[in-house]
């Protein structure tokens, strides 16, 4: 059975991608996470995304569109990526889920 991981990470989080003392632990979590799925053999297809603030957001109101810079409004978690996994049942995908390093601070 596949199920898509879908991350979302807060705003002190993605923050933390850039910040010099944060950097490192913030990526070897990803970088130890990602590579045990691959490792597993679960994985069918994935993507990590830009940050947030490099995003478009599009909408047509009566015919007309508008365009906004940056995320969605009046969010508090952002879509970081993902990944399309395949397992034997949902408790083994939720499990994977479990362990990403955003499953404490944001959600899966």
């Amino acid at each position: 059975m596949q199920y898509m991981l879908i991350f979302k990470e807060t705003d002190a989080e993605i923050g933390r991608r850039d910040d010099p003392e944060a950097a490192p632990a913030y990526w070897g979590a990803w970088n130890a996470y990602v590579g045990a799925l691959h490792q597993s053999g679960v994985v069918v297809s994935g993507n990590g995304l830009q940050a947030p603030h490099t995003a478009t957001h599009v909408r047509v109101d009566g015919g007309k569109r508008q365009v906004q810079d940056g995320p969605f409004a009046d969010t508090h978690e952002h879509l970081g990526g993902y990944f399309i996994v395949e397992t034997a049942g949902l408790d083994d995908a939720l499990e994977w889920a479990a362990r990403a390093p955003c499953a404490s601070a944001g959600s899966v």
